[in-house]
């Protein structure tokens, strides 16, 4: 009648040192991504893993599928910027033989007195577009969303200008703003006030080119605040009612705050697209300038500078200096940016 020594607390309980489980469980299993014997962690070890070539090749229908894009792309977007890189350090006239000639592209861009007229063109029309374009997108975004009735229509109706195709609206300001038979020197006329020579004078020009691009991209702009402003929790405005707070304070304390994001993005992108203006100078004076279509029409006042890298590459046939001017832009136009980052950066850090 005498008990077994093995029945007790030994046989129960869980034993130090064994991975063996209590009677009547099954042993638990280690993890398999769990520390190993040293320390060490230990990869799971799948039973479906495959090498690295197989998984490319199980998967190449999809592979497939997607490389139409990074073909287009290699050939007609990287290709062409790296081989710019490299005609910018040689003379070319585009049939003959290259010529390396190192800096002296860039020594003589320097001392290029119409390159920095172009440039000082390009800066003067993007801030007399930028500047009124962004607030009265914003503008225009508060008071879509104070609306409550054909808010899809006036989404539609500031969306329109951005798609329209930029040749059609150049020509249909150069008949606007023209000199002799124009719209709105006519109705100057009716109103016994002297006509404006628009596209003669050198400030004028630019204010057409300013206005053309103003209202081409201020519907855009419009949507994105539009997008923000919706996204503003409204019992912030609710709360800063309650207190007291008015139109004005609610735009400036409230609205303009948490737009700070998106103002900074619209600024980055219109500085961009900004500087870039070539279609419209081209267009509205390609056809009064007999002797050379893309001088920039009198005066040279509206000479930008891809349009003075369109004159070089392919009326000069000096696609060499075409690429260094292109690249010396780049730059400016980086630097623009990074200064607008940074201003807007430092407002966001302010107390």
């Amino acid at each position: 009648m005498s008990s077994s020594p093995v029945a007790g607390p030994a046989a129960t309980g869980p034993s130090s040192g064994s991975g063996t489980a209590p009677a009547g469980r099954p042993a638990p299993d280690r993890p398999r991504g769990g520390p190993g014997r040293h320390g060490r962690r230990v990869r799971p070890v799948s039973a479906g893993a495959r090498p690295g070539p197989r998984r490319v090749a199980r998967h190449w229908p999809q592979y497939l599928a997607i490389s139409p894009y990074y073909l287009i792309f290699t050939v007609f977007m990287l290709f062409p910027v790296i081989f710019t890189v490299y005609l910018a350090f040689q003379k070319w006239d585009g049939i003959g033989d290259m010529h390396f000639v190192g800096f002296q592209q860039f020594r003589f861009l320097w001392d290029d007195p119409i390159f920095w007229l172009s440039v000082r063109n390009t800066l003067v029309i993007w801030v007399l577009s930028t500047v009124p374009m962004l607030f009265l997108a914003l503008v225009l975004a508060v008071l879509v969303n104070s609306t409550k009735r054909f808010t899809a229509f006036y989404r539609v109706a500031l969306f329109i200008p951005s798609i329209t195709s930029l040749v059609a609206i150049a020509i249909f300001f150069g008949a606007i703003f023209s000199n002799n038979f124009g719209l709105i020197n006519a109705i100057l006329r009716s109103m016994h006030l002297s006509a404006v020579p628009w596209l003669s004078n050198e400030w004028t020009i630019k204010l057409v080119i300013a206005a053309l691009m103003t209202w081409q991209w201020t519907g855009y702009n419009a949507i994105i605040y539009l997008a923000g402003l919706q996204a503003i929790p409204s019992e912030l405005y609710e709360a800063a009612k309650m207190d007291g707070a008015g139109p004005v304070r609610l735009f400036f304390s409230i609205t303009i705050p948490l737009l700070r994001p998106i103002i900074l993005f619209t600024v980055v992108v219109s500085t961009v697209t900004g500087l870039q203006s070539f279609t419209e100078p081209q267009v509205l004076f390609g056809s009064e300038a007999s002797t050379n279509p893309n001088s920039g029409g009198p005066g040279q006042a509206a000479l930008t500078t891809l349009l003075y890298f369109y004159h070089q590459a392919f009326d000069n046939n000096d696609f060499g200096y075409g690429a260094a001017i292109v690249w010396a832009f780049f730059l400016v136009i980086l630097l623009i940016v990074l200064i607008n980052w940074r201003l807007v950066q430092r407002k966001e850090r302010r107390p």
